[in-house]
């Protein structure tokens, strides 16, 4: 097995967590650290031991390929809409690529936009014999993989439901602990679910269900929120989801709790308007005042010494079908670090350690050679066995799946 040459695409939260990771990992012979912020480069890079750092704007393909060429995997960790220049530069480069969420960059409308990756950069990566794999962060990527666990328990499935809670909030304002341009983003769209066999769209923040899951000291609301998983569900409901006719991703937590009356007010719109003479988009004068996700230990730790209003959340899958001819629900929670513990473990927020972390685990899958496909697929479109090794790897970091099975 040959040692691997990665190229880390984005240091911000989650890129600078994967990128400390890899640079622990024998199979790692070098990491490409690459951003158009040099001082962030800088800071990561002094923390690595196989690391160098170069700047790149990603929105010229051939700064890439140059930052690239020799990479045996591209983690891409930019901004959605810089995907398309990272996925051509990957095959330029005849490197496998790696992200964390489904890009929007391929057409106006993401499902086709998602759609497009599937046929269209599929059969070019499959023509290099090269992997593409999107979708690989906490959610989407580790939840997929959670759920694509849940089949095994099941003959046939009709119903998923993906349920997230951020339970993680500080003292000081921080409404998202991670890119806030793209959790605004997602809060400022109607969601996208899997109904009756078909992907339609729901009104965000509506539709609630109400759940008090074991440990929990409070029932917490959860709401229709924009999300990849019911997309790559209803494009893989009959291979990998054992027919499943029905998929959502319900969400809750501080970012909801403060992004949704923005939303009811209009006020993370983008669509621009007029006011006193100036022209502006809603959704910039928003974004202008929230904070960047924080991501150097020193402040993070200021943060935690500040105190927290609550560290706490969830990730759950529940799948409902058939088995042996009964009804039942396959109930599997995520386990993983809070904020303090993950701090504690490797100085690091809890949601870089879901998602930079999370994400990690499928470049492990590939440094380790454990991907026979190429082309391109999504992170809930793994073989049972590379599910398996997934959290065989992921138990080393303290990550955990806890399956009930309950009659109906």
């Amino acid at each position: 097995m040959k040692s691997k040459k990665v190229l880390v695409l984005g240091v911000g939260a989650q890129g600078s967590a994967a990128a400390k990771r890899l640079d622990a990992e024998p199979n790692v012979e070098q990491i490409i650290c690459a951003d158009r912020d040099k001082s962030a480069v800088d800071n990561l890079v002094r923390t690595l031991s196989k690391a160098v750092g170069t700047t790149v704007d990603a929105h010229n393909k051939d700064s890439i390929v140059a930052a690239a060429e020799g990479a045996d995997l591209i983690l891409n960790g930019l901004p959605l809409e810089c995907t398309k220049n990272v996925l051509d530069a990957a095959l330029e480069v005849k490197a496998n690529y790696q992200d964390y969420a489904a890009t929007t960059a391929l057409d106006e409308d993401w499902v086709e936009s998602i759609r497009l990756q599937y046929d269209v950069y599929g059969p070019r990566f499959a023509e290099i014999g090269r992997l593409a794999l999107v979708g690989t962060g906490s959610a989407p990527g580790l939840i997929c993989a959670a759920t694509r666990d849940a089949m095994r328990y099941l003959d046939t499935c009709d119903t998923i439901y993906n349920i997230v809670w951020e339970g993680v909030e500080a003292k000081r304002f921080l409404p998202f602990w991670w890119s806030p341009v793209t959790a605004l983003h997602d809060m400022s769209e109607k969601s996208y679910a899997f109904v009756d066999g078909k992907l339609i769209r729901l009104e965000a923040f509506e539709h609630p269900i109400k759940r008090r899951y074991e440990g929990m000291d409070e029932e917490i609301t959860f709401v229709e929120h924009c999300h990849d998983e019911p997309i790559h569900y209803s494009f893989n409901a009959e291979r990998f989801f054992k027919g499943a006719k029905n998929a959502y991703f319900k969400y809750a937590g501080a970012g909801v709790d403060f992004a949704r009356p923005l939303y009811r007010a209009g006020l993370i719109s983008h669509e621009k308007e007029v006011v006193d003479g100036v022209e502006i988009a809603p959704f910039d004068l928003v974004l202008k005042h929230i904070p960047p996700a924080p991501k150097y230990r020193e402040e993070i730790k200021e943060i935690i010494d500040e105190g927290l209003v609550s560290d706490s959340g969830c990730m759950v899958v529940e799948a409902y079908g058939k088995k042996d001819g009964k009804d039942v629900l396959v109930e599997t929670h995520v386990n993983s670090p809070g904020l303090v513990e993950s701090f504690e473990l490797a100085g690091i927020t809890a949601e870089m350690y879901l998602t930079g972390q999370g994400g990690f685990l499928f470049s492990k899958l590939f440094l380790n050679d454990k991907f026979d496909q190429t082309g391109l697929i999504s992170s809930d479109m793994l073989t049972m066995d590379q599910v398996d090794t997934y959290f065989e790897y992921a138990r080393e970091l303290k990550i955990t799946l806890d399956t009930k099975i309950k009659e109906l």
